[in-house]
């Protein structure tokens, strides 16, 4: 009897499961919601939207952000107000997103298309998708719709006091404003999610007495400003980008950082070498490179390569190498362990004389300032020295731990400032920053693009309960690196926000009391330190370390006090810019209004 038992209960489980695959087989995701009516559905399971896709709900009409402040045909004769139309039109879109984003359907085709689309029923959790949203009001059948729920959802969309907030301009005008759907760059949100120190638009809102707070940190009614990004103090020059002033990538090469490479590479006299973790093929920089080499510079090259060569993020830096006289990679076919160790490097030697390096890769979203970077450019002799015995070992075929340790003196005194540079992964750099957390008395301020690293964390809690002030920025993405220290810094009282803008907080950097600057390449990890090429440069310098912190300080308070304890998503409504830049900022293979956290139902 027991063993009649148990295999019925294997046919049942068996049964069960092949109703379930044959469910699976016949149901569909939904990839990308355009509104309410029209949506774009995976009907091939390869996880693209294709162009052939696109479903259509017949015999109805809905509100849509599609419309802006327009009315579907349908309620045209409510002669409803601009606002009340984008309301419902946002509510509308809302609806949708929560009901179906991401979800499994069913379709039933009508057997009817146009140029646009295919139409068919759908199918929700074995609800009829048009029944529903016919009964929510915010749409109608054949022409007919409830007038009684339609006035309800209006009542409900008011409650919500919607903005339209530019991201370009950072200001938020009424539904109502002349001014506030012009720009291409704007979203629809609750006036509670209204950023902190987004402005009013002064013709649609009544201006705010701003009000001056004593400590800049605790400033919350300034808008804060950024007065200096650059600077050179002797024969070195420290250049920061504001992530938080262009809100999309280009190849314009208009950014301060890119013009420095720019310019050193126009003044190249004899050799240019570049060890990049990638390049874009950046117009300017491209086209220089091309020229330095018709005028017989010798340019080499080392840069990164996966071992998945499909899976390459800057797919453009073999083409920019082609220009080299020569170049190496630290792929090896026999060894995909040892080439999936990164050559994150990013540095610049020019004539054997400068050397510029720091955060920033050479790609689009670096060069037009689009993400948060620290470059440094340094003219001297002996640090070119130092960084062409790393750039050779390379060249030779020498990668993360086959490289040799440079004998080469690491302390330069250049000026005003004394400069030590350390490599990884054989330098060990966290023995050289760990004492420096041990001696901060006053602060310790950390834009970094993620930190991971135990002696680091550990560092930094032992000068937080030594009332040293620790405050941290890191990017938004990094919040779901697997090992991430973010959540047990703030368990240890230490003041960490994630980043709310498009772009990364790229930056690996560290300064402390006025005097100390911690920058380069090498992300705060165990990877960054044992495992990857990377160059790391403690500067003591107190001019420097100062702007770096004023930089700081103005991220800090452009950054609302919301993210000391939630975490902004890397793409969605909450980070500024990051749903209309055309990048896939969280890597989740959608972009912009294809991502279902920019259309505010996550």
């Amino acid at each position: 009897m027991k063993r009649y038992a148990a295999a019925l209960s294997l046919l049942l489980l068996f049964i069960l499961f092949a109703v379930f695959i044959q469910y699976r087989q016949h149901t569909n995701t939904v990839l990308k919601i355009i509104s309410p009516e029209v949506l774009q559905i995976d009907l091939n399971s390869n996880g693209t939207a294709d162009d052939n896709e696109i479903i259509c709900l017949p015999d109805i009409e809905s509100f849509s952000l599609a419309l802006k402040d327009k009315s579907p045909e349908f309620a045209k004769n409510l002669n409803l107000s601009g606002a009340d139309n984008i309301s419902l039109n946002y509510i509308a879109d809302e609806f949708a997103n929560n009901l179906l984003s991401a979800k499994q359907v069913n379709l039933k085709f009508t057997g009817e298309r146009n140029h646009n689309c295919r139409y068919a029923e759908i199918f929700v959790d074995n609800e009829k998708y048009s029944d529903l949203l016919f009964a929510s009001g915010l749409a109608a059948k054949n022409g007919m719709y409830l007038k009684e729920q339609l006035r309800t959802q209006l009542k409900a969309a008011q409650k919500l006091n919607l903005v339209i907030l530019n991201h370009k301009s950072y200001k938020y005008h009424k539904l109502n404003c002349d001014y506030g759907l012009l720009s291409s760059d704007y979203t629809i949100i609750p006036h509670s999610q209204i950023p902190k120190d987004a402005k009013p638009c002064k013709f649609c809102h009544a201006a705010k007495k701003k009000t001056i707070a004593s400590n800049p940190l605790q400033s919350k009614s300034i808008q804060p400003e950024l007065s200096k990004t650059v600077m050179t103090d002797g024969n070195i020059r420290l250049i920061l980008t504001d992530f938080t002033k262009n809100l999309k990538p280009d190849r314009n090469c208009d950014d301060n950082a890119c013009l420095a490479i720019l310019d050193a590479v126009n003044s190249a006299q004899k050799s240019i070498d570049i060890a990049v973790y990638g390049m874009d093929k950046i117009p300017a920089i491209y086209n220089a490179l091309l020229a330095a080499k018709n005028r017989n510079i010798k340019i080499r090259i080392v840069y990164d390569k996966s071992s998945t060569p499909d899976k390459e993020y800057y797919k453009e830096t073999s083409e920019v190498a082609k220009l080299a006289d020569e170049f190496a990679t630290d792929y090896s076919k026999n060894e995909p362990a040892y080439t999936n160790q990164l050559m994150h490097n990013k540095f610049f030697i020019i004539d054997k004389q400068k050397v510029i390096t720091g955060s920033m890769n050479v790609s689009r979203t670096g060069t037009s300032g689009y993400n948060a970077n620290s470059v440094l450019v340094i003219e001297s002799a002996d640090i070119a020295e130092l960084y062409t015995a790393e750039f050779e070992q390379m060249l030779s075929g020498k990668f993360h731990n086959k490289k040799n340790k440079l004998t080469l003196p690491r302390k330069f005194n250049i000026g005003e400032s004394t400069v030590s540079i350390y490599f990884s992964p054989y330098d060990k750099t966290m023995q050289y920053i760990i004492p420096l957390i041990d001696s901060a008395k006053k602060y310790i301020y950390i834009p970094a693009f993620l930190i991971t690293h135990n002696e680091l964390t550990d560092a930094l809690i032992r000068a937080k309960r030594r009332n040293v002030d620790v405050r941290v920025i890191i990017d938004a993405n990094s919040t779901f690196t697997r090992n991430s220290k973010h959540s047990v810094l703030r368990q240890n009282g230490i003041l960490l926000k994630t980043e709310n803008y498009a772009g990364k907080m790229h930056s690996k950097s560290i300064i402390i009391d006025d005097y100390y600057v911690i920058s380069g390449s090498m992300n705060f990890s165990n990877s960054g330190e044992n495992k990857n090429d990377e160059n790391l440069l403690i500067i003591s310098n107190p001019k420097f370390a100062q702007m770096y912190k004023d930089y700081f300080i103005y991220l800090w308070q452009k950054i609302p006090d919301i993210y000391l304890k939630r975490n902004a998503r890397a793409e969605g409504t909450e980070s500024i810019g990051s749903c209309v830049d055309g990048v896939d900022n969280n890597f989740d293979g959608l972009i912009d209004s294809e991502d279902p956290a920019c259309r505010g139902n996550i």
